[in-house]
């Protein structure tokens, strides 16, 4: 027996600006946003998970507690975020006594300290930033336009149902790789200026499946992840090759399988 972990790969609905591209959401707080997003914890609640993790720093774990805690009392309105709108309501709904920060975003000191446009133009490698620019509008282009699609026409249900099939999952780990790995190439000599990007960005989902594996506890857990779709491949491939978890899709969940 092994434990079990779900990945629901979201998308931002606050459009934190964080990523390099962003698909600009609508505004969730409405009520017909707020009754499909009633309707999607109902449903991930079929999963029946002991533990919630979020796309969200280590280092924030104790301030959701006591907004979580808040919020189970009645005195915290939740904001727009994934983390919010889907992980708070469905962690009351499950009894639970918090939510779990898994993320790792780097601390400032670890910061890079070239900026990778001046070194370009300064090493004669600009073709590259513009070559990763083109290549990386180009992938997310038709993404990006069924979601818009799907939010203009859909459900967050169907959003969320898009964004967690496998070719989506692919499609999205192609997106972080094959431009950054165009980009990668800026540089001389020992100075790999233009890898620090895919590095982090490694190192960033290793560190969240090491997380994921701290707070499991017994096999009889069922740890629900909810992250950016972007990093449900490298997880997940991370939890499957370790051999030590079940995975689970939610994509039975999401048609309402069990209801």
């Amino acid at each position: 027996m092994k434990p079990t972990v779900m990945i629901l790969g979201t998308y931002h609905m606050a459009n934190p600006g964080a990523d390099a591209v962003n698909f600009e959401a609508d505004e969730v707080l409405v009520p017909k946003r707020q009754r499909e997003l009633q309707q999607l914890v109902e449903q991930l609640a079929r999963f029946n998970p002991t533990k919630i993790a979020i796309e969200m720093d280590t280092s924030l774990d104790a301030k959701f507690e006591e907004q979580y805690q808040d919020y189970l009392n009645g005195r915290y309105q939740l904001e727009r975020d994934e983390f919010y709108q889907v992980s708070f309501p469905l962690a009351k709904k499950m009894l639970h006594p918090k939510v779990y920060c898994v993320d790792w975003f780097g601390r400032e000191s670890e910061e890079k300290t070239v900026d990778l446009e001046d070194f370009a133009k300064a090493h004669n490698q600009s073709e590259l930033l513009e070559k990763f620019d083109t290549m990386l509008q180009d992938m997310v282009r038709e993404p990006f336009t069924t979601l818009r699609e799907l939010q203009k026409n859909g459900s967050v249900i169907e959003i969320f149902h898009y964004l967690n099939q496998e070719e989506t999952a692919r499609t999205m780990h192609k997106i972080n790789n094959i431009p950054p790995l165009i980009a990668a190439q800026i540089g001389v000599g020992d100075q790999y200026v233009g890898l620090d990007w895919l590095l982090r960005w490694y190192e960033r989902n290793l560190k969240i499946f090491v997380n994921l594996t701290r707070i499991t506890e017994s096999a009889d857990d069922r740890i629900l992840l909810i992250i950016g779709a972007g990093h449900v491949f490298l997880v997940q491939q991370f939890l499957e090759d370790s051999g030590d978890y079940i995975i689970e899709s939610p994509l039975k969940y999401l048609d309402g399988e069990g209801m």
